[in-house]
């Protein structure tokens, strides 16, 4: 299994970012996936997830302003975040059940 983030940087608060995540080594089409993140110093937190056909779930922060989204095709997943605040900093990983990949950092700041 490997998942790799990428799309992070650095963006001034009220910004955008959209975030990707390539998948290869399992059964991606079938496979329940989230977003997590760990901000500086705080423990992982749950972002957002999808099932294998489409149902999105929300941290309550996040609701409004984030959207996840995947292409089974591609086996990729995407984060579009809008809207960022100073709290969205973060490593932002793509995981499965039981994998977590690669992070990508998000800088919010001005």
């Amino acid at each position: 299994v490997q998942l790799q983030a990428s799309g992070g940087g650095w963006v001034q608060p009220g910004g955008s970012l959209k975030l990707s995540c390539a998948a290869s080594g399992f059964a991606f089409n079938r496979t329940y996936m989230r977003w997590v993140r760990q901000p500086p110093g705080q423990e992982t937190e749950f972002v957002a997830s999808m099932s294998s056909v489409g149902n999105a779930y929300y941290q309550d922060a996040v609701k409004g302003r984030f959207t996840i989204s995947r292409d089974n095709a591609k086996n990729m997943l995407y984060l579009q975040m809008n809207s960022l605040k100073s709290e969205d900093a973060a490593v932002y990983y793509c995981a499965t059940d039981s994998v977590r990949g690669r992070g990508t950092q998000v800088t919010v700041s001005s």
